[in-house]
This record gives C-alpha cells, structure tokens and sequence, in this order.
C-alpha cells in the first residue's frame, strides 16, 4: 500500500484503534472484535508482549483485506523500522522525534508524531509527518484542534488519549481528521466480553460518520 493511500484509507474511516494487551493471546483476540466493529486501522502498540511478530502475523493474515495494521508507542527510529519492516503501514509515536520521521520517510510509510504544543506540530509537519496525533487528548479537550487549525490550517490533526463515546464527535466536528482511541474501545476485553468490543467499534464508527454528515 502506497504511503498516500495510507492516509487517505485513515482519514476516511476516521478512527484508529489503539490494540493494547497483556498478552498476544488477547491482543489478537481483541484485534478480531476491532475488526469485526468495523475499524479498518489497527494500531499495535509495542507494549504489547511480541509486538512486532504480531505485526508481522497480521500483515500476512490481513494482506488480502481493507484493513491498515500499523505500530504505535514507537520511541525511536530502531524500532520504526522493525516494524516497518515486519509489514507496519503507519507509524505512531506518543512524542515528537524528528529521526523516526525521517526514518519513515526513507520507507516512504505515514509517520505520526505525537504533540502538545503547535511548535511540536509545526516541527512534525516541516519534518514531513502528513498527519500530527495530538497527545493525551483529555489535557486539551476538543477545543484544542480549533485552536490549531487556526495558524495551521492545512494540519490534519489526531487526537489520541481521553476519546471516547461521548465526545467522538465533538472531536471531528472540532476538525480531526480522525481520532484514536484504545481503553474506551477495548475495556470489554478486560472481562473476557469481546463481543462488547465489537459493539463499541461500531459505535465509534458510527459516531464519526454522524458527526460528519
């Protein structure tokens, strides 16, 4: 998958799901239910116990499928590129460093620094990161990516920490391209309730398509 195609498949699904586990029994688990609610880009995080082969057994298992596995909590470029390497398609970083986006500009995938303030955001885009995640979310609050997307309003903002069901939509009618989101989404899978996950999944999906509309 080309490196724009990337980013045009998550800007219009409109959330990423954040998969963090205890295991990699139940990440895959909770990966499936994810799927199953209909987000498209799965983002593994390497906390996550075998993070990377997990990558890797997903893009191989999923090649065929409209579905965008890519890596998250990425800290450096070392790691960037074994996951790139094992078939990541995007790339998520919870800080901002210039190094792993210059990295995943050499493989030519979609590089996502995580930010706070909007020089953090303005060094990520003049960098050549496409799409900027805004972390944690809930310090801010929806307001934050007009405030944004007031100097920068060619930025295509994602907010990741602190999103959920009731404010999905406040955060793409803010002006998010997408929105990620992990513990809201996955808090069945802590009770073994995958099903709940599912349903959760279609909830938020169901959210961005309403609050674009």
């Amino acid at each position: 998958m080309k490196r724009m195609e990337t980013i045009r498949k998550i800007s219009e699904s409109g959330v990423v799901a954040v998969i963090r586990a205890e295991s990699k029994e139940e990440g895959m688990k909770i990966i499936e239910a994810v799927k199953k609610g209909g987000i498209k880009a799965l983002e593994i995080t390497m906390t996550v116990p075998g993070a990377v082969e997990i990558i890797k057994e997903l893009s191989e298992v999923y090649k065929d499928e409209d579905v965008i596995i890519g890596a998250g909590t990425v800290l450096d470029p070392e790691t960037a590129r074994a996951c790139i390497l094992a078939g990541a398609k995007y790339i998520v970083s919870p800080s901002l460093n210039v190094e792993t986006i210059k990295l995943c500009n050499r493989y030519r995938i979609p590089a996502m620094p995580g930010v706070m303030t909007i020089t953090e955001a303005l060094s990520g885009m003049e960098a050549g990161a496409e799409i900027i995640k805004v972390f944690p979310g809930s310090a801010y609050g929806p307001s934050i990516i007009k405030a944004f997307k007031g100097p920068v309003p060619q930025g295509n903002f994602m907010p990741t920490g602190g999103v959920n069901l009731q404010n999905a939509a406040e955060w793409i009618k803010a002006g998010a391209v997408a929105i990620g989101t992990g513990g809201d989404l996955t808090k069945g899978a802590k009770t073994g309730d995958y099903d709940l996950v599912t349903e959760t999944a279609k909830k938020f999906v169901e959210a961005v398509k309403n609050a674009r509309a």
